[in-house]
């Protein structure tokens, strides 16, 4: 009797821990929130936005930021701290062997058998590090905007004594108005806004970049999970994967 080749059964293995996964969908969310809030002040002239919804609009990008901002630095830290395959060691583009395992990757990649990998593919470090380089630069600029547009933490108040020229004399601080001139000092309110110029365009740059990349990950996603078929984006919700054979790297 012809024997039958059965494949091998599928078995689940924990990849992604509780504080990574709560940091993924927070990001989502935040991120989310702040790109249509952002889409609709970067075209608020064109929507007939008045002047104090356009302050209300920064205002709410702004807290949302914050939440944004604690959101990833919580991740920063994690990668200290977390489970092997959340550490910078294995999220990273770097270290022994890397890039070998990246040709080898791509070469599977197009035989359409690419090695399966429980953490990050060696692909998706690249998109990861992207990733985390320009949500930091859109939390740095993000932060320093807040100063000088609405005099928010955590620069407004050095921000506020610039635009006023207050030094000690906190007193000319009071009645200050994010989006009004009355307390300000022309020429000292000149000079910031001359300062704040390569912020913003930072952050408008970093913002299309970021939408680039989105949807990059978006199409990662999509071919990982036909060609490993590991579960991939329900791990983010039960922190498991699953594979008929053991990952690449599961006893790196």
């Amino acid at each position: 009797m012809q024997s039958v080749n059965k494949a091998s059964p599928l078995k689940s293995y924990s990849v992604w821990d509780l504080t990574t996964r709560l940091f993924h969908w927070v990001n989502f969310l935040s991120v989310l929130s702040l790109i249509v809030f952002g889409v609709i002040i970067l075209n608020s002239k064109t929507l007939g936005v008045s002047g104090d919804a356009k302050i209300l609009l920064k205002t709410i990008h702004t807290f949302i930021g914050y939440v944004f901002v604690l959101n990833l630095v919580i991740r920063l830290i994690w990668g200290f701290f977390g489970n092997k395959f959340v550490r910078w060691k294995e999220v990273l583009p770097y270290g022994k062997g890397y890039w070998k395992s990246l040709t080898a990757y791509i070469a599977g990649l197009i035989k359409g058998s690419p090695p399966s990998y429980l953490g990050h593919n060696p692909i998706a470090r690249l998109v990861v590090s992207a990733f985390l380089l320009l949500l930091s630069a859109q939390a740095v600029t993000g932060l320093v905007l807040a100063g000088t547009d609405l005099y928010l933490p955590p620069f407004g108040h050095e921000i506020a004594e610039w635009v006023t020229d207050a030094g000690e004399d906190h007193s000319k601080l009071e009645g200050l108005e994010p989006g009004s001139k009355e307390k300000v000092v022309e020429e000292k309110y000149a000079e910031m806004r001359e300062f704040r110029e390569p912020f913003i365009s930072l952050h408008i740059i970093v913002f299309y970049a970021l939408l680039f990349l989105i949807l990059i990950h978006i199409l990662g996603v999509v071919i990982t999970e036909n060609t490993e078929k590991s579960g991939l984006i329900s791990a983010m919700f039960t922190g498991k994967k699953v594979f008929s054979e053991k990952p690449v790297d599961l006893n790196e």
